[in-house]
């Protein structure tokens, strides 16, 4: 079977990865694809706001399955776009893909059927909003509504801070027609965690946990990134809360948007906190893949990731047997100095070709190729490098040792991925 996968990062790197370990797989083509996934994939040169061009061409190679990566492209319905020309798609339509696209219609849909979140308010109009705000204790966490790559989220430590976010949204419009829309919510304390999910209207298919890194200085200080590391599986976190999770967030969101007339298939991805009295509680709903996690949780994968797939477009999903490794995965994210603010591209990157494969993953993000045919950086996170292991201590010892081979001018790491998860703190 020939495949498209649409997208360009870290997170289709990884999906790709794991398709071409299948036997059922003949031909992947990505589209736009990046450099390093040009080593196992043909790389087709159509945007992924390229709705018609992207079906045109899955209809001409005549591929078995499209596999959507990103969000923006999935909340304007590029699947609907497949669907109606009767190509085969993976991904949420885009009115189940509206739990990512608004996080309005997200926290009302989980008020509505009693889902754990935050306290929140929502807001349309700016003064409205400040009003609110001034009354408001912090921390206090101010969201844009729509979509913002990752970066619509402020937790604000003081009060000029959580001002200073709301003007940025609603009257600066940095985020544009994204934040037209705020939602201002009670800061939580307490541990972060990804649970991902396959799913098919009710059936749900739980991936291991993973957690993330948005910040992008140690100890989690500094602006927002897309995310800057994560491992998997977590085992500072008692499997009893993860199960919690599972059974009173994932299970009955999928059954609410089903209730709702937006069933969902795809990957259903919660972002959870779990406070300090050791409840799970949701931040935000992702309808795709999360990133840098994909490139964590499928390593793990034992099951073909294509029949996971074929299952979910069929919607026989509750008939596959899902299985995963024991092993632990920690992912390294190699960033452009500067990220998540401005950074250069077509920097040349080097130490690529000394990594050993039998003891970490290189997935690419923002790399390219310049005229010499090298690699260079062509994005704020450049290089995902996951290091695999018997347990969390040896897979980060693996990812940094890796990690550090790779040089290209103004590279940024975190120095404490997974460190958590090594003290419980």
């Amino acid at each position: 079977m020939d495949i498209l996968v649409i997208g360009s990062g870290g997170r289709e790197h990884a999906i790709i990865w794991s398709l071409a370990k299948s036997p059922q797989v003949n031909q992947i083509y990505c589209a736009p694809g990046n450099a390093g996934i040009g080593q196992i994939a043909d790389c087709v040169p159509i945007q992924v706001s390229e709705f018609e061009k992207l079906a045109d061409f899955a209809a001409e190679k005549k591929v078995g399955l499209v596999v959507v990566g990103p969000d923006d492209p999935l909340a304007d319905g590029i699947v609907d776009v497949f669907e109606a020309r009767n190509i085969p798609v993976y991904g949420p339509r885009q009115n189940a893909a509206l739990i990512e696209g608004s996080k309005t219609f997200m926290k009302d849909l989980l008020h509505k059927y009693n889902i754990p979140t935050a306290a929140y308010a929502k807001f349309d109009d700016y003064d409205t909003a400040l009003n609110y705000l001034n009354r408001q204790p912090v921390p206090i966490v101010i969201k844009a509504d729509g979509l913002a790559a990752g970066k619509g989220v402020t937790v604000a430590r003081t009060m000029h801070e959580a001002v200073e976010a709301l003007q940025n949204i609603m009257r600066d419009k940095i985020f544009g027609e994204a934040g037209s829309k705020v939602i201002i919510e009670e800061f939580m304390e307490g541990q972060e965690m990804s649970i991902l999910a396959f799913v098919d209207g009710e059936t749900v298919r739980a991936m291991p946990a993973a957690q993330d890194h948005k910040p992008a200085f140690d100890n989690d200080a500094g602006p927002n990134t897309g995310g800057m590391g994560t491992y998997s599986p977590l085992p500072h976190i008692d499997s009893a809360i993860i199960e919690e999770a599972i059974e009173t967030i994932v299970i009955p969101t999928a059954k609410a948007m089903v209730a709702e007339g937006r069933p969902f298939q795809g990957v259903l991805f919660a972002g959870l906190m779990i406070t300090p009295d050791g409840k799970p509680k949701t931040v935000e709903f992702n309808a795709r893949f999360g990133d840098p996690e994909t490139q964590v949780v499928l390593p793990r994968l034992q099951t073909d990731l294509l029949d996971i797939f074929l299952a979910t477009v069929n919607g026989t999903l509750a008939d596959v047997d899902i299985q995963w490794s024991d092993e632990a995965a920690v992912c390294v994210i190699l960033a452009s100095g500067g990220y998540p603010g401005s950074y250069t591209k077509g920097l040349p990157i080097t130490g690529l070709e000394d990594i050993d494969p039998s003891e970490a993953l290189v997935f690419h993000a923002g790399t390219g190729k310049n005229e010499n045919g090298e690699f260079v950086t062509n994005g704020g996170r450049v290089l995902g490098v996951v290091g695999l292991g018997a347990d969390i201590a040896s897979a980060r010892a693996q990812a940094y040792e890796q990690a550090a081979k790779i040089a290209f001018t103004g590279k940024h790491q975190r120095s404490d991925i997974a460190a958590k998860a090594l003290t419980g703190k």
